[in-house]
C-alpha cells in the first residue's frame, strides 16, 4: 500500500519535527524520568514514534481532503483553518490515547496527572499550527512559482507575436514606398522604371529571408543595402550619395533585420534630394561596436504621406531583444541615430 503523501517535503519535515516533538511531548508526559531511566526512554520514544507516525498518516489524508474541497489559491484562508482545527482534534486524539496507554502499562516514572495531559494537548496544538503554516507556505509559494511561469511564458508569446507582427508591418511600409515611386518613374522614365522593378525584385527577396530571424549580420545587411541604394539612385541620380565607413570586425555583429533600410528610407523620404541640394547619407562603425546613421538635414517642407512605421519600428524591436535603445540626434545641420549592435 503506498502511504499518503501530502507533500514531497513529508519525510524532510518529518525528519526535522518527530524527533524533537516527541522527546518534548515525553518531558511533558513523564517529566525528569523520561531522561533518567533507560526503560522509560527506550519504551516511551517508541510508543510515541508509533503514535506521531499514526497522527502524521492520518493528518495528510486530511489535508489531502481539504485541498480537493478548496482547491483555490485565493481560498488558502479557509483551507488553513480547517486543516489546523481538524489535525488538532486529530493530534490531540492521539496523545490522549498515548498518555492513558502510558497509564494502562504503569509506564515507570508515569504519573497520570490531568495537568501533564493539558500541556502535551497545547504542545501538540502548537506544532500542528507551526506544521500547518509550513505547508501552506509552500503551497503557496508552489502555486506562486506555477503563476510565474505561466506568467513568463504568456509574456515571451505576446512578445514573439509582437516581434512577427512588427516584422511584418516592414513587408507593406516598404511596398508602399517603393510602389509610389515606381509609379512616378513610369511616366517619367520607362526603361528607368523596368530597372528599378527588377532592382525591387532583388531587394524584396532579401527582405522575404530576413523576416525568418530575429537579428541578421551587419555584413548581410550592408549587401542588402548596396542593392538597395542602387535602387534608389535609379531615382535620384548624383543627388544621393552614400558613403560607408565599417570598423574592422563589426561586420560580424548583429542587428535587427532591416534596419538600414528603414533608416535610409526614412532620410530619403523626409529630405529634399536635387543636384544642387544633394543628400548625402553616412554609415560608420566605432570601436564600442555601434553603427552609426546620419545624413545632412534639409527637410521637406510639405508633409509626406508614410503609413507610421520607420523609427518606432526600430526602437520597438531593441526594446522587445532586450538590447540598449538607439539614440537618436538632430542637430540644425545632421541628423544621427546610433544603433547598438549585438
Amino acid at each position: 500500500m503506498k502511504l499518503l503523501a501530502y507533500s514531497r517535503y513529508d519525510w524532510l519535515l518529518q525528519i526535522i519535527v518527530v524527533p524533537l516533538y516527541i522527546s518534548i511531548l515525553n518531558w511533558l508526559l513523564l517529566g525528569d524520568d523520561y531522561w533518567r531511566n533507560w526503560t522509560t526512554l527506550g519504551l516511551a520514544t517508541g510508543l510515541a514514534f508509533l503514535e506521531s507516525f499514526t497522527a502524521w498518516y492520518v493528518n495528510n489524508g486530511i489535508a489531502i481532503r481539504i485541498n480537493q474541497l478548496y482547491p483555490d489559491p485565493e481560498q488558502y484562508v479557509g483551507r488553513a483553518f480547517r486543516r489546523f482545527l481538524f489535525c488538532s482534534l486529530s493530534s490531540g486524539l492521539h496523545v490522549a490515547v498515548l498518555f492513558f496507554v502510558y497509564w494502562f502499562i504503569a509506564m515507570p516514572g508515569f504519573e497520570p496527572e490531568v495537568s501533564r495531559l493539558l500541556l502535551g494537548l497545547v504542545f501538540t496544538t502548537l506544532i500542528v499550527a507551526i506544521v500547518v503554516i509550513t505547508y501552506e507556505s509552500m503551497d503557496s509559494f508552489g502555486h506562486w512559482q506555477q503563476s510565474r511561469k505561466e506568467v513568463d511564458t504568456l509574456s515571451k508569446a505576446q512578445l514573439q507575436a509582437q516581434l512577427d507582427t512588427l516584422r511584418q508591418q516592414v513587408n507593406p511600409h516598404f511596398l508602399f514606398n517603393s510602389l509610389n515611386s515606381l509609379t512616378a518613374l513610369i511616366s517619367e522614365n520607362p526603361q528607368q522604371a523596368e530597372v528599378f522593378a527588377e532592382e525591387l525584385s532583388s531587394v524584396y527577396r532579401y527582405l522575404l529571408r530576413s523576416n525568418e530571424s530575429a537579428l541578421t549580420p551587419l555584413a548581410n545587411e550592408l549587401e542588402f543595402i548596396q542593392s538597395y541604394y542602387h535602387l534608389l539612385k535609379t531615382r535620384h541620380g548624383e543627388a544621393l550619395t552614400l558613403v560607408t565607413r565599417i570598423y574592422p570586425g563589426t561586420e560580424t555583429m548583429h542587428l535587427p533585420p532591416l534596419t538600414l533600410q528603414l533608416l535610409i528610407e526614412n532620410a530619403v523620404k523626409h529630405n529634399i534630394i536635387l543636384p544642387e541640394q544633394p543628400l548625402t547619407i553616412v554609415l560608420t562603425t566605432d570601436e564600442q561596436q555601434h553603427l552609426i546613421v546620419s545624413n545632412n538635414l534639409q527637410r521637406k517642407a510639405s508633409r509626406i504621406l508614410s503609413n507610421g512605421v520607420g523609427l518606432s519600428n526600430i526602437l520597438t524591436k531593441y526594446q522587445m531583444l532586450g538590447q540598449p535603445v538607439p539614440r537618436i540626434e538632430e542637430t540644425g545641420q545632421e541628423f544621427r541615430v546610433t544603433l547598438p549592435l549585438v
